[in-house]
């Protein structure tokens, strides 16, 4: 397969396909005849599994990682339970800090709306940031 057929048949686009063989995360072979790159049903294959692994939030890194384990006959399973494992406490943690920005915002919000627009007078700035408890 072509560049093109490869990225219609997986549903990504060309530039992916160049940008993940760049890379090294596919091994196409060159045409002899025109130079074409010339992709396999294990690219493919690879491809999809790409796809795959980033709707579950795996970095290109990560997936580096799993195909290398694969590769050298060693089970990625174990890899791939720590990595979803620390991805979902991350994942935990910032959707708390945002939790907390969203309710830092929503107080801000409130309590500015019952204090009038301000001019900045030289030792004030912007009086509805600084009334804010830090």
């Amino acid at each position: 397969m072509t560049v093109k057929q490869l990225a219609k048949s997986s549903s990504m686009t060309s530039d992916a396909v160049r940008y993940y063989t760049r890379i090294g995360l596919l091994h196409p072979t060159r045409d002899s005849i025109n130079g074409y790159r010339q992709f396999s049903r294990t690219d493919n294959h690879r491809l999809r599994f790409i796809a795959r692994a980033k709707q579950i939030g795996f970095s290109l890194a990560e997936i580096r990682q799993v195909f290398a384990d694969a590769e050298q006959a060693c089970s990625p399973c174990p890899r791939v339970r720590d990595i979803l494992q620390r991805r979902i406490t991350e994942n935990r943690q910032q959707i708390e800090m945002m939790t907390a920005l969203q309710e830092r915002m929503e107080q801000a919000q409130r309590e500015w709306g019952k204090i009038p627009d301000g001019m900045p007078d030289g030792e004030s700035i912007c009086q509805l940031i600084e009334a804010i408890n830090a």
